[in-house]
This record gives C-alpha cells, structure tokens and sequence, in this order.
C-alpha cells in the first residue's frame, strides 16, 4: 500500500444518497440541536440568576450543562452543514480539532458525573460536614480538576492519533471523526500503543462508574434509614436523575469503543454514533428539569421576569 500519512481531508459517512433525505437529517439534526441547546441554556441562565440554586449540586449540573453544550456544538453543526450542502469532506486539521474537543469534553463530562455522585453521597451521608467538604472553593477546584482532566486525556490521545500512518484510505464510517474509526485507517507501528491508550482510558471510565455505584449503594443505604417517607422521596428525586445520565453515558460510550469493528460501515455503527454522540447532551436538561423542583422553580421565575415584568432581573434578594 501506498504511505497516505499526509492525508489532507478525511470522507464522512452520509446518511443517505438522497438528497431529500438528506434535507430532512438537516432539519431533524436541527431539532434535535436546538432541543439541546435550549435545554442546557435554560439550565446555566437559572444558575446564575437565582440565588437559590447557587449550592454545589446546582454548580456542578451548570458545569454539566456547558459541556453537553460544546459536546453537541462540536458534533451536530458541522453534520448539519453536510446535510444541506450535500458534502461529506473533513478537512485534516478539522477532524483533529473535532477528535481533541470531542475527547475532551467527553473525559471531563464523566469526570464531572463521577464528582456529582460524590457530591450527593456527602449531601444525604454525611450532611453535618457538608457545608466544610463541599465550600465553594473545593467546588471550584473539583470542577478545575475535572476539566483539566479531560484536555489532558484528550491531548494525549489526538497527539497519538494523528501521528499516526493512514495507509489504509480516508474514509471514516461515521457522521463525525471518532479515534475508533480512525485507527481502522491507520497501518502505523504505533497503532497498538494507541490502543493501550484506550484501554487505558477504558479502565478510567470503568473506575469512575464503579466510584458512581459505591457512591449510589451508600447514598441507597442511608435513604432507607430516613424515617419520614417525605425525605425518602426527597433525597431519591435528587439522585435517580443523576444515576439515570450517568448510565445513559457510560454505557452508551462503552458500547461505541468496545463494539467489534468492522472494515465496512454498518447501520449499528451509526446508530451507536447517534446514541451516545447527540442522546446525553440532548437528554440531561429534560431529566434534570423533569425531576428538579428548585430547576422547575427557577425557570418559572426566569419566565416570569421575562415576559410578565419590565426590565427586571432575577437577581434578587432572598
């Protein structure tokens, strides 16, 4: 085979040969990024207007928010422009750029769930050291971390990956650039050192679920101590959402890189990209907002000074 590791752009995977249908992904990714967009909005804009949600839980979901936002800017835009044009081309350098911001917004999402499970286990087991564990500075350095966390992984893994040698063509069998899907391209010597990062990062992703259920099993064990039904139903509306996302996204992620690959696209490939590329960011507002009555409060508030008063702000005082 020909050396290709100067590949200049990279072919994506379209949905259909179409273009009618093509027009219609257009508009049903529209939706779908909009629904999204709207939804994590709606939830950051709460946060910081309402002073009743500026405690740890509602922090870390706002953090949770602007990543699910950048998370689907990266993916659906550039798949929305494919649609309507009728183009399936990736420049090199956009690929890479999609790889690394995907990656890592990616690796701090779960980083951050991981933190939200232990937030919850300290509010419901240890409520009495609350406040000193989980101050405002702790906060904010437990979400630095989890950020910094995830560019770090990411970096390591598209420095690797694209010094890589693609012998093996430039067609990537999916919507958008994943490393998966790549290092079938790829004949380099340092394939297997790019797979051992993977599983590397599979084994974090697995440790961190696993943090998540002993948080949860914990958290389960001290709700049923609670006397009063009220606080059982409670403490369980606050944290049945969270185990909800974080088994959506953790399993949705590792069925995308430990399902067997094949060297022809499949209609499970793409469903598997759709799944847990578009569905967690999409997803988390809805089952947050459905299930939180200070977010539920919060936005009826928000509404309220939009459309029902003149120039007044949310910020006010409790």
């Amino acid at each position: 085979m020909s050396n290709q590791s100067s590949v200049s752009e990279f072919i994506l995977l379209r949905f259909s040969d179409a273009w009618e249908l093509e027009i219609l992904y257009f508009f049903m990714f529209l939706v779908i990024y909009l629904t999204a967009l709207i939804g994590n909005l709606l939830i950051i804009v709460a946060v910081v207007l309402d002073h009743h949600l500026h405690n740890p839980m509602h922090f870390f979901l706002m953090n949770l928010s602007i990543l699910d936002v950048g998370t689907i800017s990266v993916i659906i835009p550039k798949a929305m422009a494919n649609s309507l044009l009728n183009i399936r081309t990736i420049s090199s350098s956009g690929c890479a750029t999609q790889v690394f911001f995907f990656d890592f917004l990616v690796g701090a999402d779960l980083s951050l769930l991981t933190v939200m499970a232990y937030d919850r286990y300290v509010a419901i087991c240890k409520p009495l050291h609350y406040e000193m564990v989980m101050n405002r500075r702790a906060c904010v350095q437990i979400a630095s971390t989890a950020w910094v966390a995830g560019m770090l992984n990411s970096a390591i893994h598209t420095g690797n990956m694209f010094a890589l040698t693609f012998c093996g063509g430039n067609v990537v069998d999916l919507f958008f650039c994943e490393i998966p899907q790549l290092l079938k391209l790829s004949c380099s010597d340092t394939y297997f050192r790019e797979l051992c990062l993977i599983l590397f990062s599979f084994c974090l992703v697995l440790c961190c679920f696993i943090l998540i259920i002993a948080s949860y099993i914990q958290i389960f064990r001290a709700v049923l101590r609670i006397p009063s039904e009220q606080g059982r139903h409670k403490a369980f509306s606050t944290c049945i959402p969270h185990l909800v996302v974080v088994s959506l996204f953790v399993f949705c992620l590792i069925f995308a890189y430990l399902k067997p690959t094949s060297r022809t696209p499949s209609g499970l490939d793409l469903i598997v990209g759709v799944i847990y590329s578009v569905v967690p960011p999409t997803m988390n507002p809805i089952i947050y907002s459905m299930r939180n009555k200070e977010i539920l409060a919060a936005l009826r508030k928000l509404a309220h000074c939009l459309f029902f008063t003149d120039h007044q702000m949310l910020l006010l005082p409790q």
